[in-house]
Order: structure tokens, then C-alpha cells, then sequence
């Protein structure tokens, strides 16, 4: 019997030690700024693990890393040195599809690291792409309007094919997304949430694979061609989150953040300390349930759903991803810059 209350005695003890220790990380130290060999600005981001990580930016630039950063491998896709890759999915150390926003609009593919990319999808002289989102093999790409509906092509073998979805919503002549992170579209199963911006922002929901649609309107600041939702991301089966702002005013904190709390039926502004200014990208941390958010002027955090948020880095960036393992989390932003999360 003894031996029984001293193996229970020593289980409590060192739970509740492991529960203290975890509970003393109350928010993040920061980023540790990686050193890369290239200048441009990174937009497209898709860490998979805490070693391998795929980024991609302005003048058709590519990047890999197989060892957290350490070394780099990166090139120009295709020799398309004039076209912003904004942004980037990798299924495995091997593999990546990239998306091009503008002219031309195109997405290429590669098996062996980089090394070759091979075109699989190139738009039309009035398209202009804004994210991407994959889960397992299944892809989407969301696009502005053209001819009165938003442009979405869809892949079901994780991105070496593409078409066009004819079943993509209608849309508003000029509407369109923000190409600024990749991550204004969110894809789950056959689950497709993707935001609209500008004068006016929606977001977009299908349950079906994108055969119907449902149009939700959003309190976030809206009106001006700059404002809207920037960013997406999901937290549970019914929490979601989004962030934008103004990206001509980086430092207002303006009706920047909106929450729903039922799976994107409904959202309503953030009533609690908001995000510092314009936000771009934003990531659900599920180790230490925390939202992340970058824009310009820094970096927010949240530990409480999403309810307050509190800056604790002036480092700026474009993209936040939380890698598919759910270890750690990355950034990319302007001049190269990439960053690991610090906790």
C-alpha cells in the first residue's frame, strides 16, 4: 500500500511541476530572425515541420530549408525573375506548388526540391490570384472576379493538376481579395472559407467542395480600396478568426480583428485591446492557445481566443504559419526575412 500512495504521491508531484512550468510561459519572447541569402520580400510561407519550411516572394524567387534554417537552398522559378510568387504550399521535402498573383497569373509545381519547377496552371491576361489552400490533395486557389464571379480553380491531386471551379460564388465587378499572406482562404475537408476586401468585405463560405456558397458581411473596417480582411485562420469547429485592417494606414487600430463563434455564419468585432495596427497574417498556436498576428509595425499575441491582444515585437512581417506538426511557428516578411517564434 505504500508504494501505491508513493507512486500517486510522486504522479501529483510531478504533473502539477510539468503544469507550473508550462503555465510560466505567459506569452512569447519574440522572433529569432533567420539569416537567408536573398533580398526579396516574402510572402508565400509553408513551414511543414520544425526543420523543413518553403518560402517564395517578388522576382520569382523560391526558398528551402531542410534544417530549421541553417542553410538555404533558393532559386528563381523558372527564370521567372519578374513575378511575385506570393504564395507557396509544400507537401513534403521535395514537393512545393507556387502561386503567382499577377500577370502573368500562373501556378508551377516541382518534385525535386527545386531544382525544376514545371508550369500546371497559367490564368487568363485578366486574372489575378490570391491564396492558396490545400487539405491533403485537395486544393484551391481563389482569384479576383472575372466575368462576374470569383475566379477559384481547384486541384485534387495535391496541385499537379488544376481547373476552374464553375461553381465559384458571384461576385461583384472590381471585387477582389488581398494577395498579401496566402492565408485569406482556409480549406477543411469540404469546408472552404475565403474573405473578400475593399469597399466591401465578405466572407465566402461553401460545406460542399465549393458546389454552393453562403455570403456573410463583417464589421471589420471597410470602404476604402486598402481596407478589409487581410488574414483567416481557424481555432476550433466554431471559432474563427480574421485580421486585417488598413495596409495605407500600418499603425491603426481600427476595427482590425473580428471573431465568429459559429463556424463563419456570423462575425462581430473584437471588443477587447485589439491587434497594433494593420495585420496581415494571422496562425492559431494550439501548444500554448495562442493567435499570432504580424503586419508592418510588429507582432500581436493572444491568449485568450482572440478576445485581447498584446504586441510583444516590433519585427515586421507579411505571412504567420504554424507548421503542419503544430511545434512551431514561422513568419516571412520584407527583404528576405524570415522568422521562428520564440517561447
Amino acid at each position: 500500500m505504500r508504494l501505491v500512495y508513493l507512486l500517486l504521491f510522486l504522479f501529483l508531484f510531478y504533473s502539477c511541476s510539468a503544469g507550473e512550468k508550462r503555465q510560466k510561459i505567459e506569452k512569447p519572447k519574440g522572433w529569432e530572425v533567420i539569416e537567408t541569402p536573398v533580398t526579396t520580400s516574402l510572402r508565400g510561407l509553408s513551414p511543414l515541420t520544425e526543420r523543413i519550411i518553403w518560402a517564395s516572394g517578388s522576382n520569382g524567387t523560391w526558398l528551402r530549408t531542410l534544417d530549421a534554417g541553417q542553410s538555404w537552398e533558393h532559386g528563381v522559378i523558372a527564370g521567372m525573375d519578374s513575378v511575385d510568387f506570393r504564395d507557396i504550399e509544400g507537401f513534403d521535402a521535395s514537393t512545393a506548388v507556387a502561386m503567382s498573383s499577377g500577370q502573368p497569373a500562373v501556378i508551377y509545381r516541382t518534385e525535386d526540391g527545386g531544382k525544376s519547377w514545371q508550369e500546371v496552371y497559367r490564368g487568363s491576361n485578366d486574372d489575378f490570384f490570391d491564396g492558396m489552400a490545400f487539405f491533403k490533395t485537395h486544393g484551391y486557389v481563389i482569384g479576383d472576379e472575372v466575368g462576374g464571379r470569383w475566379k477559384i480553380l481547384v486541384s485534387r491531386d495535391s496541385g499537379k493538376h488544376w481547373e476552374i471551379l464553375e461553381t465559384s460564388p458571384k461576385a461583384q465587378k472590381g471585387s477582389g481579395s488581398f494577395a498579401a499572406s496566402g492565408s485569406g482562404i482556409i480549406v477543411d475537408e469540404d469546408e472552404i472559407w475565403f474573405a473578400s476586401g475593399g469597399i466591401e468585405s465578405y466572407i465566402f463560405y461553401s460545406s460542399d467542395g465549393g458546389i454552393r456558397w453562403e455570403e456573410f458581411g463583417t464589421p471589420i473596417l471597410q470602404g476604402e480600396k486598402s481596407q478589409g480582411i487581410f488574414s483567416l485562420t481557424r481555432v476550433d469547429d466554431n471559432l474563427l478568426i480574421g485580421v486585417g485592417g488598413d495596409y495605407l494606414q500600418p499603425d491603426l487600430a481600427e476595427k482590425n480583428a473580428i471573431i465568429s463563434l459559429h463556424n463563419g455564419m456570423d462575425w462581430a468585432l473584437i471588443t477587447g485591446k485589439l491587434p497594433s495596427g494593420y495585420r496581415s497574417g494571422v496562425a492559431y498556436f494550439p501548444f500554448h492557445h495562442w493567435l499570432i498576428t504580424v503586419g508592418p509595425n510588429g507582432t500581436d499575441f493572444s491568449k485568450n481566443s482572440g478576445m485581447d491582444w498584446e504586441k510583444f515585437s516590433d519585427e515586421a512581417f507579411h505571412a504567420v504559419f504554424v507548421d503542419k506538426s503544430f511545434s512551431s511557428v514561422w513568419a516571412s516578411g520584407p527583404n528576405g526575412k524570415i522568422g521562428r517564434l520564440l517561447y
